[in-house]
């Protein structure tokens, strides 16, 4: 009986965090943002992982907030500690920016971070560890051309424009001229104003 009360109170407590999220993200749409950041707040406080990465975007944004990178770093921090991916990735930008600790330590785990976040299917972490991996002080061009690739293939025109270059210079992959042609043509097609210059060029 201990175990039920236990199991329904655990449900009733995330039932709540889930609809303050929804009202908070309700309130967001309709301009209303001290609304909305008050109902992700209560959400997150009662840690819930989907809110606290969204008290966070309020307190980088300054959404209904004062803008604080700290508190949003708290709050990223919290949610991707629930294996929230995106909060893994804002985390990650965060460490590498303004994380407290050592910057070997924010480095590694800035890093495992935004690898956890790519392989759950972030298109943002896929292509800033794409661009980390070929800019390295030791770059890593296979690694970095395998999320290059991965992030284009999700449809980002930037990293198709960069997997081209790859192609072009023999960056992780054999040259091939023609394969760079493709990647130009698709990134130009997408919109990217770079691969447009280079199909020119």
């Amino acid at each position: 009986l201990e175990e039920a009360a236990f199991q329904l109170q655990q449900i009733f407590r995330i039932d709540i965090s889930i609809a303050l999220n929804i009202l908070g993200i309700e309130s967001m749409r309709a301009g209303h943002c001290q609304v909305a950041f008050t109902c992700f707040k209560l959400a997150a406080d009662r840690g819930y992982s989907k809110a606290q990465f969204n008290v966070g975007l309020c307190y980088e944004h300054g959404r209904g907030t004062e803008k604080d990178l700290e508190k949003a770093g708290f709050y990223y921090c919290q949610a991707a500690s629930s294996c929230h991916p995106m909060a893994q990735y804002r985390y990650a930008r965060y460490l590498l920016q303004h994380g407290p600790g050592s910057h070997w330590e924010r480095h590694h785990k800035a890093v495992t971070l935004l690898e956890q976040a790519a392989v759950a299917g972030i298109t943002e972490a896929q292509a800033y560890l794409g661009v980390f991996y070929m800019r390295g002080l030791q770059p890593q061009e296979k690694k970095g051309l395998k999320y290059l690739q991965l992030a284009a293939d999700s449809g980002d025109a930037q990293s198709r424009y960069h997997v081209g270059v790859c192609y072009e210079q023999g960056l992780g992959v054999q040259q091939d001229l023609a394969e760079a042609l493709r990647h130009y043509r698709q990134s130009a097609a997408a919109g990217n104003r770079q691969a447009r210059e280079r199909l020119q060029a």
